[in-house]
């Protein structure tokens, strides 16, 4: 039996944002884990005292892989305050902009995030350190063809940017998202675009992305039974279906130890035990507010709050959300499904929990949605009204509060305002990565991905490629 040590990789590279994993081995495992969160971004304190609207501005620059989403949830928050629903046209306009960066997000997230994992780039020998072994498994002609993709999702990236440049004015961070619906009465021009675009986006997914997955799967394959975590998963409902908000086409749920269960938005506390956050123990309600920095606190270790659904750890994302509506396969991934592990699947819990909660089910999990969602927009399209509005005048309240419950490309997203005499007096995000990576909560449950890391295999102590796996598995 060898003895424990603990290797801290800072900062875990190919995600966005600053994240550090302090992982303890022991016999070639991981057997605890503690993340990191690096930077104080201040957003919440950043919109105290600032007219309503700015929001859907200021809390896009947050994330600019994912903009399209924070502005949703900004405006649907501002929308619940004022008693507003967007019109038809302007629900169907927000998909299409949300669904385009829904697409762009995954592709860089496999492509060019976690594809290194996997695919070795021409380039990459002479600047890797000498000790670094990153176990790549592709032979030659894989490898090229691997690289020949990666070259290829950079342009199919771009035109998804372009897809929602279309009615978003421009692409990171949209201006076409307002409180009421959408900014701009899409064209037949536009319209027509979108979606030439689409369809060279859905012949990339179906002919590439799917493919080049299951195949990395098939040759990782210890990686499709590794990393499974609590298995548990939270959709909070994404890309409404009607023009009420009743219907998603991903539905939300809550999968916990086995069993399916609604969703309760009542049920999300934040709690910041280990967090430098000056408000101590206790499950903290949205409603109830901030805290105050504090680096001094005992026990605490990252900037990073730890959101919890009625006490438990959760984890968001495509994985997630694909298990919780049990989304149906796409015709290449129930092919290569047979093809390459024998399974007979027509839906995603077909694959077994064990492998969807897994380091690599959570990348196949990915490109299923991609494909789930690419046709979801050339169905909006077709209902698309050329010149129909897309906005409805929200009246602005004085005094209110509102929340809105939606989901972002790495999982789900969570706005909470309060107005007081026609200014934001509080305003709370509670975004994806916050549930995945976060720190332990007040009842020392670990964070999912913290927990996911326990028994990730270790060989080489001077190569920890599995942890990295791991972590950009779930895209933080």
């Amino acid at each position: 039996m060898s003895q424990p040590m603990t290797i801290a990789i800072d900062p875990i590279s190919r995600i966005e944002g600053h994240l550090k994993a302090s992982v303890m081995v022991e016999d070639g495992r991981v057997v605890d884990a503690r993340l990191t969160g690096g930077m104080y971004r201040g957003f919440e304190s950043i919109l105290k005292g600032r007219d309503p609207r700015d929001a859907v501005q200021i809390t896009q620059r947050i994330c600019g892989v994912c903009p399209v989403s924070h502005a949703l949830a900004s405006s649907m928050a501002l929308e619940k305050a004022a008693g507003t629903l967007p019109p038809r046209n302007g629900r169907l306009a927000r998909n299409l902009m949300q669904g385009a960066n829904f697409l762009q997000s995954h592709i860089l997230s496999f492509y060019h995030l976690a594809g290194q994992d996997f695919i070795e780039g021409p380039d990459s020998a002479p600047f890797r350190p000498r000790y670094a072994r990153p176990d790549l498994r592709f032979d030659a002609r894989l490898n090229a063809l691997g690289m020949d993709e990666y070259l290829e999702a950079l342009e199919v990236r771009r035109t998804c940017h372009e897809m929602a440049a279309l009615f978003g004015g421009r692409m990171p961070h949209v201006q076409g998202i307002l409180a009421g619906g959408a900014a701009a009465r899409p064209t037949k021009a536009q319209i027509a675009g979108f979606r030439a675009r689409c369809e060279g986006v859905r012949a990339f997914v179906e002919d590439k992305y799917l493919p080049m997955v299951y195949l990395a799967a098939s040759r990782y394959r210890d990686l499709c039974g590794m990393g499974s975590g609590y298995a548990a998963a939270l959709c909070m409902g994404g890309f409404p279906q009607d023009d009420g908000g009743q219907n998603f086409l991903f539905r939300p749920g809550v999968y916990c130890q086995g069993q399916d269960y609604p969703f309760d938005p009542l049920k999300v506390a934040e709690y910041v035990r280990y967090s430098w956050f000056a408000d101590g123990a206790g499950g903290r309600l949205l409603s109830q507010g901030g805290g105050a920095v504090d680096m001094n606190k005992a026990g605490a270790y990252s900037f990073s709050k730890a959101p919890r659904y009625d006490g438990h750890p959760m984890e968001v994302g495509p994985h997630a959300r694909m298990w919780i509506s049990h989304a149906e396969l796409s015709p290449v991934g129930a092919r290569l499904a047979r093809k390459y592990f024998g399974m007979e699947a027509a839906g995603i819990r077909d694959l077994g929990e064990r492998f969807v909660f897994s380091i690599m089910g959570r990348h196949l999990a990915r490109a299923e949605e991609a494909f789930v969602v690419v046709k979801a927009i050339q169905r909006w399209l077709d209902e698309l009204e050329p010149g129909g509005e897309t906005w409805t005048s929200p009246r602005l309240p004085s005094s209110a509060e509102g929340f809105a419950c939606t989901e972002a490309p790495r999982g789900s997203l969570l706005h909470a305002l309060s107005i007081r005499d026609g200014a934001i007096s509080q305003y709370q995000i509670l975004p994806a990565t916050l549930w995945n990576c976060s720190p332990r909560d007040d009842m020392g449950q670990r964070g999912p991905v913290e927990q996911a890391l326990i028994g990730v295999t270790v060989p080489d102590s001077e190569s920890p490629v599995n942890v990295g796996r791991l972590i950009r598995a779930f895209d933080p």
